[in-house]
């Protein structure tokens, strides 16, 4: 699993380079204050401890007060930055030379519902819009965009497949 989520990044490191592993862990503590509100700690745990406070709510038409962001927004954002944030890491690593980084992503879903019951929903597919400048080749940002997904914390946690990416070519959009 782990020489297969490293296997196309640069074939020097991936038959010469130390295997080394590391876990990243966070604890979240939640708690209902007020209708839909909730107040939301998240502790990274590790070398390099982090805490920060995430409170949700829903908008009115759910019953909450629009008070903090609704749950699905911070999931939108975790999933958009953590990808921007490989892509930057590992166009260093890569030697892959990038000047801007921009990425329009829409995620979609879909839910079913009889009567008043409780919804069911399902995930139709999440799209990645990816405008990668600079003047590196179209193949070197290919492998840095698919090298990008597998370090994605985030969408690795995904159902397989349920995340799309394409790459920015002059005014088109080619899958990768």
């Amino acid at each position: 699993m782990f020489r297969q989520a490293i296997e196309g990044i640069t074939p020097a490191t991936t038959e010469t380079a130390a295997l080394t592993r590391f876990d990243v862990i966070f604890d979240v503590e939640a708690r209902n204050t007020a209708k839909f509100h909730n107040d939301i700690t998240v502790h990274l745990r590790g070398p390099h401890p982090a805490t920060v406070e995430l409170p949700t709510d829903e908008g009115p038409k759910q019953g909450g007060d629009g008070t903090a962001p609704y749950p699905l927004a911070y999931f939108a954002s975790a999933l958009t930055a953590c990808i921007m944030t490989q892509l930057r890491a590992f166009s260093r690593r890569l030697d892959i030379p990038l000047t801007t980084i921009a990425i329009s992503t829409r995620l979609h879903w879909q839910a079913q519902q009889r009567g008043n019951a409780p919804y069911a929903s399902e995930p139709v597919a999440f799209t990645m819009d990816i405008d990668l400048g600079g003047g590196a080749a179209m193949a070197d940002k290919q492998r840095l965009i698919n090298a990008a997904a597998k370090g994605c914390f985030v969408e690795r946690s995904l159902k397989p497949g349920i995340v799309r990416h394409r790459l920015k070519v002059g005014e088109d959009w080619i899958s990768v």
